[in-house]
C-alpha cells in the first residue's frame, strides 16, 4: 500500500479554482503595470487543485501561474500560508491560502512564461 504526493514549486490554477482574475488582469498589467502595493494586504485562496500536492512552505517562494484554457501565464512569486488535501475515498484535491510576494513587470512576465513553460503551454 502506498500513496502519491506531488511536490510543487508552482501554484498554476484556473480562474475556476481561484486565479485572483478581478486584481491579476493582463491587459490591464500591460497599459497600467499592478505592483505589489495593490495586493500587499491580501490573502488569496485557491481550491479543487487535482491530486495531492505539497507546495514549498514560508519561508520558500513558489511561482504563481494563471492557466488560460491550457496555457500557462507567469505573475510572480507567492508564499503558501495554508493547504490541505482532501479525499473522497479515491481522488484527492489540493486547497490552500497564500500572499503575493512579488509580481512581475510585464516585459519580464512575457520573457520568464516563454523561457520556463514546456513546448506548446506558453500563453505567448
Amino acid at each position: 500500500m502506498g500513496g502519491y504526493i506531488e511536490t510543487n514549486d508552482t501554484l498554476q490554477i484556473t480562474e475556476e479554482q481561484g486565479f485572483p482574475v478581478e486584481i491579476l488582469n493582463l491587459e490591464k498589467h500591460q497599459k497600467n503595470p499592478i505592483t505589489l502595493d495593490d495586493v500587499k494586504d491580501k490573502i488569496f485562496e485557491f481550491h479543487d487543485k487535482p491530486n495531492a500536492r505539497i507546495f514549498h512552505t514560508t519561508p520558500c517562494r513558489n511561482f504563481l501561474v494563471q492557466n488560460i484554457n491550457g496555457k500557462w501565464l507567469y505573475w510572480g512569486k507567492i508564499l503558501m500560508l495554508e493547504q490541505t488535501i482532501k479525499s473522497d475515498g479515491e481522488k484527492h484535491t489540493t486547497s490552500g491560502k497564500y500572499k503575493i510576494i512579488a509580481i512581475y513587470a510585464s516585459e519580464y512576465q512575457k520573457q520568464i512564461t516563454m523561457n520556463e513553460t514546456d513546448p506548446g503551454k506558453s500563453y505567448f
